[in-house]
């Protein structure tokens, strides 16, 4: 494939879900900033590449993402290897992040769910107990997945089967969420 179409493909993907998803990207990164201000917390799950954006998200808020302001909490489900294998050997990896909500999850958090396929089973299992919970979802998937989408309070998909140029979608989706939340920070703390 030629250098040329891939990075035409993912201009092309990249303008189609800003102009689908710039009100609802805001929205979604007012929720996560109201979590905070509460003193509530975000979660965040997902597997292979999604695993290493829920730790780089997870980060940025723990850290900082491009201003100096207090860390943020945001926990990647992702990192703990221990609990990880613990619950995949005696019940199942489709369980390896919902005991996590159960343990670590309360009312007024924000449980963020990343899936390429939409179709993870431990990322939905993960959306169904923060829900249960009463936890906010925001769920991040490729092409329209049903049963993710019903789980969420507010779900973006980004409409392409094409996994490389998903992940690429998602992680600008996600930095643009950082830097929102980096603006309304220095709004409110001026």
């Amino acid at each position: 494939m030629d250098i040329d179409v891939i990075f035409d493909e993912t201009i092309f993907l990249l303008e189609k879900v800003r102009d689908k998803y710039k009100d609802k990207i805001t929205e979604v990164a007012e929720k996560i900033y109201e979590c905070f201000k509460r003193g509530n917390k975000l979660l965040v799950c997902g597997n292979g590449g999604s695993s290493a954006d829920a730790q780089h998200i997870s980060a940025e808020f723990v850290n900082r993402f491009r201003i100096e302001r207090k860390p943020l909490p945001a926990i990647a489900l992702t990192t703990d290897t221990s609990i990880i294998t613990s619950i995949g050997n005696d019940y199942s990896f489709n369980e390896i992040f919902s005991k996590q909500v159960l343990a670590l999850g309360k009312e007024g958090d924000v449980l963020l769910g990343i899936s390429t396929s939409g179709r993870s089973k431990n990322v939905i299992n993960a959306l169904k107990t923060a829900r249960e919970l009463g936890l906010t979802t925001i769920g991040l998937s490729g092409d329209y997945a049903d049963e993710m989408g019903k789980l969420c309070d507010h779900y973006i998909y980004v409409p392409s089967k094409n996994t490389p140029r998903i992940q690429e979608a998602h992680l600008l989706i996600e930095h643009t969420i950082c830097e929102l939340i980096d603006q309304f920070w220095r709004k409110d703390n001026l």
